[in-house]
């Protein structure tokens, strides 16, 4: 079996596939993080205890997803915008307090395995080597995975798009950095974009922006589309992934694959665009898929 868990800032969520994918058993439970750090480690104790009493089955291996990534030279958990488990050992902490092994990987690595085990790639590019997993929401990230395996990197930071130079007008990011991609294609940053005053959900404003109902919202998807090609083209130049997965609430606006697609076709060196754009079979299901895939010998 594999068992996974997605551990994100308000649910942490469980599956057991058995060893062709299928799901046999899916549950998710909140994560409480406002209780502090201890709160959540026994959270994922509780939801992993509840899974193996209800299939009478005991987990041996455990794969992870969470905001963030295991720094490899400090054991610490780093990045992660659920700020109680920043600076924490929490790969060794929830391996105690499980007792057993665990694997872990960011989501957006998690998102990548799934899209490529058993999501949209082997539908669209069954022969694909290098998959890019792209999460675009709340925040902005993205996950490499190579043969069938995710890449964590020498200091744990593969595929971390978000937090590459992208243009100063985003302004500062939480990083502490000048206009990371994040500051320009996470959904607030755009969203602040188009109003700075007050929310507007972006499924409006692009909605809005086929209708011509407000005079910012053309520009906002404008922009978008502008920027996401000309972050995406670095990411094509240097690793020239057979597929791009487009994950989260930004990475659903339809305009991504067709005039954001044109942009990155621009801007990357080459002469022709042969990579694929795709949204992720799974959804924001993704995550517990692919944690449940890092357990896989």
């Amino acid at each position: 079996m594999y068992w996974g868990i997605d551990l994100g800032g308000t649910k942490i969520e469980g599956i057991v596939l058995d060893k062709t994918g299928k799901t046999l058993l899916r549950k998710r439970i909140p994560t409480e993080a406002e209780k502090g750090y201890a709160h959540v480690l026994n959270q994922i104790k509780n939801l992993i205890s509840d899974l193996e009493e209800t299939l009478h089955l005991k987990a041996h291996k455990i794969g992870m997803g969470t905001p963030g990534s295991i720094d490899p030279h400090t054991q610490l958990l780093k990045n992660s915008n659920s700020t109680v488990l920043n600076g924490k050992p929490f790969l060794n902490d929830i391996k105690k307090v499980l007792a057993r092994d665990v694997l872990i990987a960011n989501d957006a690595n998690c998102l990548a395995l799934a899209e490529t085990k058993i999501g949209i790639v082997p539908e669209i590019a069954p022969n694909a080597q290098v998959v890019f997993g792209i999460i675009m929401g709340t925040g902005v990230g993205g996950g490499i995975v190579v043969n069938g395996k995710v890449l964590n990197g020498h200091m744990g930071i593969a595929g971390e798009w978000g937090h590459n130079f992208l243009d100063a007008s985003g302004g500062k990011c939480y990083c502490g950095k000048i206009g990371c991609v994040e500051t320009i294609l996470s959904g607030p940053a755009l969203e602040r974009f188009y109003d700075p005053k007050r929310k507007t959900p972006l499924k409006t404003i692009y909605e809005q922006s086929k209708t011509n109902a407000h005079p910012h919202a053309k520009e906002t998807i404008d922009r978008l589309c502008y920027f996401f090609g000309l972050a995406l083209s670095n990411v094509i130049n240097i690793l020239d992934p057979d597929v791009v997965v487009l994950g989260g609430g930004v990475g659903n606006i339809p305009d991504l694959t067709t005039l954001g697609r044109k942009k990155t076709q621009d801007f990357t060196f080459n002469t022709y665009f042969a990579t694929k754009l795709a949204q992720p079979k799974w959804g924001d299901s993704a995550g517990v898929f692919g944690a449940a895939f890092l357990t896989e010998d």
